[in-house]
């Protein structure tokens, strides 16, 4: 039973958590939402690939800058 109250309690922080990032995103231009787009994208792909801290922080610098270049 705990279980399964501990899960509820799991997925109502998931969706709260996501409409509250998705609505943060509404008044953004379409070039300031390539750039966070490409600087989330980044940083999973430096965390993966660098690890640990400096690898996601370089990885989400780099996506943030050519996300905002594509977007242009």
């Amino acid at each position: 039973m705990k279980k399964s109250i501990r899960m509820a309690t799991c997925w109502s922080a998931v969706v709260l958590v996501a409409s509250l990032s998705l609505g943060g995103c509404a008044g953004m231009s379409r070039q300031e939402k390539g750039t966070a787009t490409g600087a989330v994208i980044g940083g999973v792909a430096g965390n993966v690939v660098g690890g640990g801290i400096l690898g996601t922080a370089a990885g989400a610098a780099v996506g943030g800058v050519i996300g905002h270049e594509v977007t242009k």
